[in-house]
């Protein structure tokens, strides 16, 4: 096989997990493309979380093709039992006689060890074609495993003057629905959404996909709820369906409280207090171990703060509307805003757009 097909036929893998694999989270989306004799015998994509791995559609579609063929894949094929079989496993007992991946697989549980089994049973392996090309496929699940903890994107909608909401009790959309559209888009593809109380009690945000074609079957994402005190309300709009959202309370909070929502099938985790504020670092810790790969910080003003305030801000988006609110209108960064600028890192990669009749503002800190 000569180097311009081998190009062609991962650009094909490349091709497809792009395109093709949707809602694969907690899993990273991968491509595969099995070829013999300069032909494709079967191709694949990771199927939405629970179902087969690339490599496992890849054969089914070849069936006896694949012994004796070359496979073509985005990632290194798993060697661990997670939903699924290993997926080396299969690739050895399909007689496939070469592997060429785009990129090692940086989650613990694999990181080489997919390559090393695939060897060490006589299969060629070639790594590092289009790495590049790989790694812009799933920016969430690569930071979650180098990183132990999800990728957070911090998203609010701003007046023009910096103000998130009129005065507590006069809550309204400040954003018109091409936006409100857009933030759905974003919801889309993350795995969880986090609020905290006294937005989910101003707001009572459903904290859900609302967009044809973008839900997807789980019920994900998860929608996370950070009440210290566990003062909010059982029949806020988030606890609605499956799966009932994770709550995040103090140490102190009443235990007779937590019993009364796990009746309710939610989940509460316990986590301690850092300057009267729950510990970010010690949620996003547990919602790394919940697969969580990414998270939605929505709101409100004091939990954006405290997210900027630690540095755990990944990427911003930020829609702002041409009003001004002006006067006791709540900021976007809560009422003390940030007390050093020296935590406040300048956006990369940055972008501003129009989106209706308001304007996006995204970038990585």
């Amino acid at each position: 096989m000569t180097g311009n097909s081998e190009i062609q036929f991962m650009r094909r893998a490349l091709f497809l997990a792009r395109t093709k694999a949707r809602h694969t989270s907690p899993n990273p989306s991968v491509g595969a493309v099995l070829v013999k004799s300069g032909r494709i015998v079967g191709e694949g994509v990771t199927q939405p979380f629970g179902g087969a791995h690339a490599e496992v559609m890849a054969l089914k579609k070849a069936g006896a093709r694949a012994k004796g063929a070359t496979l073509f894949v985005t990632l290194e094929p798993c060697c661990h039992h997670g939903k699924t079989p290993p997926c080396a496993k299969s690739v050895i007992q399909a007689g496939v006689k070469k592997v060429i991946a785009a990129m090692e697989d940086p989650f613990p549980l694999v990181k080489g060890k997919g390559f090393s089994l695939l060897e060490k049973s006589g299969i060629l392996v070639k790594k590092g074609l289009f790495q590049k090309e790989a790694e812009k496929l799933n920016p969430f699940f690569f930071y979650s495993a180098r990183h132990g903890r999800p990728w957070v994107i911090l998203k609010s909608a701003i007046s023009r003057d910096g103000k998130i909401a009129p005065p507590p009790g006069k809550s309204k959309w400040i954003t018109g629905a091409a936006a409100r559209r857009k933030v759905h888009e974003i919801r889309a593809r993350v795995d969880a959404i986090l609020v905290g109380s006294k937005t989910a009690k101003e707001d009572n945000p459903s904290l859900t996909v609302r967009l044809p074609g973008f839900r997807r079957n789980d019920g994900w994402p998860l929608r996370v709820l950070l009440d210290s005190t566990l003062k909010g309300s059982k029949n806020l709009k988030l606890f609605r369906g499956k799966p009932s959202a994770v709550i995040f309370t103090s140490l102190t909070a009443p235990r007779a409280k937590e019993k009364a929502l796990r009746k309710l099938g939610i989940q509460v985790f316990r986590v301690p207090l850092i300057k009267k504020m729950l510990s970010l670092k010690a949620v996003l810790k547990i919602l790394q171990s919940l697969q969580v790969r990414s998270l939605l910080v929505e709101g409100g003003g004091e939990i954006h703060s405290s997210f900027l305030g630690e540095k755990l801000v990944n990427e911003l988006v930020l829609f702002i509307s041409p009003k001004i609110l002006g006067g006791k209108a709540l900021s976007w960064k809560g009422k003390n805003g940030i007390e050093n600028l020296e935590h406040v890192k300048g956006l990369k990669e940055a972008s501003f757009n129009q989106v209706g009749g308001d304007f996006m503002l995204t970038g990585r800190l």
